[in-house]
């Protein structure tokens, strides 16, 4: 079985996690909260918090051994006798609480995901599924799989999911992909149209001023991270989209950018200004990229989601913006800028690639300029 070994550093309030090189490893770690990469030692590292082993247990049982010897020694740490009781608690509450996927699951899950491959759907979408069937069928491990029913269903919303406060999207995820499983796999004892999709959550967007967006993008020092991060807004990529853009995909002749296959495998255009064709033909006399429109350190190595999600910290830094602002607030901001500049709606949705008139309708909401200009009744008493 894979193995995550944790250990810590006196003095660093810092948990350090290894393992042997392993994609399926890499990928889930670096996608887990408050989580960095120390490139003095070569690991990952999380906050020295039972919170943190928690995190850790929960999310590689059935996947990866979690070796915590060295965090559990008494004598790694002076007073650690309430931080030991803690642990304790934290490992025998996820030991219980899940347990490991048989052959049999495991076998079930492969012949899906083959599944998913077969019909071409996103890496992103088939581990999305894979991982909320694993949590699922853990949960429920005391059963077969073809005999589960939708009661079970219920059953871990209840005791699972809402104990945990997990949200509705997670929730949404789970449902979504039990019925695909079962639809394709079993139909016998899951009643799939009694399973429902929890009540989503209205939420508006999250959009900057234009003075803040400003800010953001002037902020770099590098060429480089000030591209990127101005071809986001400047154009409403989404993060996937700017990573996956080669040279090829600047039409510079026609002031054009090409989208390949993005969400719902669309390709669109989008236009490029002037001023955004300079600031990348500055960009390019200075790094010289090869294939893709951004490298990593490594030539031909596309740059990495972890690496533009800290150029976007750095900058929120350096402008003095307090705000919990990630990368899509830019497209957010994009979007809501278009509309209140007096663009047509149906354009900014084949801007955005939207599917439905509906999704973009949701920047109406948000525009600044239509809902300072709405005369309150207030004003007439």
């Amino acid at each position: 079985m894979k193995q995550l070994t944790v250990t810590r550093s006196e003095g660093t309030n810092k948990l350090f996690v290894k393992h042997a090189f392993d994609h399926e490893l890499f990928n889930k770690l670096r996608i887990l909260p408050h989580i960095e990469w120390n490139k003095e030692k070569k690991m990952w590292q999380l906050p020295d918090e039972p919170q943190s082993l928690h995190l850790l247990l929960s999310e590689f049982r059935g996947i990866a051994w979690v070796n915590l010897e060295s965090v559990t020694n008494a004598k790694s740490r002076q007073s650690s006798q309430s931080y030991q009781s803690k642990v304790n608690s934290v490992s025998n509450t996820i030991q219980s609480e899940l347990t490991a996927l048989t052959e049999a699951h495991m076998e079930q899950l492969l012949h899906f995901e083959n599944y998913l491959r077969s019909k071409r759907y996103s890496p992103n979408t088939i581990k999305t599924y894979s991982d909320s069937l694993k949590t699922f069928f853990r949960f429920c491990s005391e059963k077969p799989i073809d005999e589960l029913e939708s009661d079970d269903v219920i059953r871990f919303n209840n005791d699972y999911i809402l104990r945990k406060g997990l949200s509705s999207s997670f929730q949404n995820q789970v449902i979504n992909a039990i019925k695909l499983f079962y639809r394709k796999r079993f139909n016998k004892n899951m009643a799939l149209d009694n399973l429902h999709r929890p009540r989503s959550e209205k939420r508006l967007p999250n959009v900057l001023s234009k003075e803040e967006v400003k800010a953001i993008l002037e902020a770099p020092i590098n060429i480089k991270h000030r591209a990127m991060l101005s071809l986001i807004y400047a154009c409403g990529l989404r993060r996937s989209e700017l990573l996956n853009l080669t040279l090829k995909d600047v039409h510079s002749d026609r002031n054009l950018l090409f989208i390949r296959q993005s969400k719902g495998k669309k390709d669109r255009l989008v236009p490029l200004s002037m001023k955004l064709l300079e600031l990348l033909r500055t960009y390019y006399k200075v790094f010289k990229p090869k294939q893709w429109l951004f490298e990593g350190e490594r030539e031909g190595n596309k740059y990495s989601e972890k690496s533009l999600e800290n150029v976007m910290k750095q900058s929120l830094q350096k402008a003095g913006i307090q705000k919990k602002v990630s990368l899509h607030w830019l497209r957010h901001s994009y979007a809501t800028h278009l509309l209140e500049n007096g663009t047509d709606l149906r354009y900014i949705q084949e801007l955005l690639g939207h599917s439905s008139s509906r999704t973009t309708e949701i920047y109406t909401h948000v525009s600044a300029k239509n809902i300072q200009q709405i005369r309150t009744p207030f004003d007439d008493l």
